[in-house]
């Protein structure tokens, strides 16, 4: 349904992701950040469902062609540890968000894992945006503060996750809140990968499919 495309920089680098559109003009926008698999077809796919939701939806390569097997956790590992979570968020993605705000009034940022924390630092430093949607992601407070959280956020975690623990997303929830941030926290009882429907070993479809609502509902509230 989608294409690949290239697009700049704010420091007039070149960039590549996946574009799905929703077909029709002006439509609002979303970012989708992969997880530390690449961009998979599975994060296509969630683009493609974004578009025929009515949304243009752009994933932005953040491994520049590189897609681990899902098998491979060594191989992610190395990969995520080799990304500048900072230089991926202020000028990748953030060159997305100004490529889609070319024809859309507001643009949302989600992503998944690696995305989900690419998702926050995003809320935190990127001025475009009007909305963000975390899966089962925190960035450490050093890369981004709860406090410094500039747009509505919305978050999907799940409680059988040994990476982005529940006491983690309730040290981030406490955050906001002492910040004065409202919150829009919600827990699965799943396992972290959830949403992702080519991976039977943690997929729960009844928590993808409540969390997909939450989350369209959550666009339609502040991205139109």
């Amino acid at each position: 349904m989608g294409t690949k495309i290239t697009f700049k920089r704010p420091d007039g680098k070149e960039a590549s992701g996946y574009l799905a559109k929703a077909g029709r003009a002006n439509a609002p926008a979303i970012v989708v950040i992969q997880e530390w698999w690449g961009l998979q077809d599975q994060i296509k796919g969630i683009c493609d469902r974004f578009a025929l939701a009515g949304y243009d939806a752009l994933s932005p390569d953040l491994y520049n062609g590189v897609v681990v097997p899902y098998h491979d956790r060594d191989v992610a590992g190395k990969e995520m540890g080799s990304l500048n979570f900072l230089d991926a968020t202020e000028q990748t993605v953030r060159g997305a968000v100004q490529y889609l705000k070319k024809n859309a009034v507001k643009v949302g940022l989600t992503g998944f894992c690696m995305g989900g924390a690419v998702t926050i630092i995003g809320a935190c430093k990127i001025p475009e945006l009007s909305a963000g949607v975390c899966f089962y992601g925190i960035p450490p407070d050093a890369v981004a503060k709860p406090a410094d959280i500039k747009i509505p956020l919305q978050g999907h975690f799940a409680l059988r996750d040994d990476w982005c623990t529940p006491a983690a997303v309730d040290k981030l929830e406490a955050a906001m809140k002492a910040a004065g941030k409202k919150t829009e926290l919600y827990r699965y009882e799943a396992d972290h990968g959830f949403v992702n429907e080519q991976r039977p070993d943690s997929h729960d479809r009844a928590c993808a499919e409540l969390a997909w609502e939450r989350t369209l509902g959550f666009w339609r509230q502040h991205l139109g």
